[in-house]
């Protein structure tokens, strides 16, 4: 059995379902449809611990309206949480501020240092280049009583820094490992995770994971890295979904994190 950092029993990873796409689609249109509520709405139903989201500053897919429409959703879902993620020198920060003006749920924001007009995320914070910037950032999230999940590189010596700086947990970006599902660089990709996962248990910070995992590498993963207390999926749960609907689409995911613990 895993342990958390306080040396606990792990509990089963949380899964928190991205609907970046949901939005992006509907974007294509102006008839408001698929909804970015009702798709939040039915991936709860269906079990999902939280819902994740992106607002980038062009709004290409989450506006800052949905932003707060699935704020207000998820008061009524108490137990769940809502995860803000982005870069904290765009318009993260602003997002947020909103959300707790309106007194309205936010319980982690995941910093991402993507650029405006960036593809996808695609690398995670450097150290120590980046430490005395962040700082500041993550104090007043903490002052807003929020965690915080740095978007790290899969690199065990950069765990003690992202610790140092304030983080509550990292975030470790994951296509590396998914590029390298079923080829003869799997395995070394697998330990690079796990030594990073262990190396940020070692020194107290919490373990997320996001990024190209899907359904047949999931649980892969969480067998072999510790103590991944969630993992945020987006693009492949909503591509699935198109195909199975999003109650049999987030059920065979919590299948699949089962079968990783």
């Amino acid at each position: 059995m895993t342990t958390t950092p306080a040396g606990g029993p792990q509990t089963r990873t949380a899964l928190s379902v991205n609907l970046n796409k949901v939005a992006l689609v509907r974007n294509t249109r102006h008839l408001g449809i698929p909804s970015v509520t009702r798709a939040a709405t039915l991936c709860l139903q269906a079990g999902a611990n939280g819902i994740t989201v992106h607002p980038r500053p062009d709004e290409r897919h989450i506006r800052a309206a949905d932003v707060r429409d699935l704020a207000v959703l998820l008061q009524g879902w108490p137990e769940r949480e809502f995860n803000i993620e982005g870069n904290p020198f765009h318009n993260l920060m602003d997002c947020v501020r909103d959300l707790l003006e309106r007194k309205l749920p936010v319980h982690q924001v995941t910093f991402v240092p993507d650029s405006e007009g960036q593809f996808t995320s695609d690398h995670g914070w450097n150290f120590p280049a980046d430490a005395e910037r962040l700082r500041p950032l993550i104090a007043q999230a903490h002052a807003w009583g929020l965690r915080v999940s740095l978007f790290m590189d899969a690199d065990p010596t950069a765990m003690a820094a992202a610790k140092a700086v304030g983080a509550d947990r990292v975030e470790l970006y994951t296509e590396p490992y998914a590029a390298a599902w079923g080829t003869p660089q799997q395995d070394a990709q697998l330990a690079r995770f796990a030594q990073a996962a262990q190396a940020a248990l070692a020194v107290g910070l919490g373990v997320n994971a996001g990024h190209d995992l899907n359904r047949d590498n999931l649980n892969t993963f969480l067998q072999a890295v510790p103590g991944v207390a969630e993992v945020s999926i987006g693009h492949a749960l909503i591509a699935d979904a198109l195909e199975l609907g999003y109650r049999a689409t987030v059920q065979d995911y919590l299948r699949c994190i089962t079968q990783g613990h």
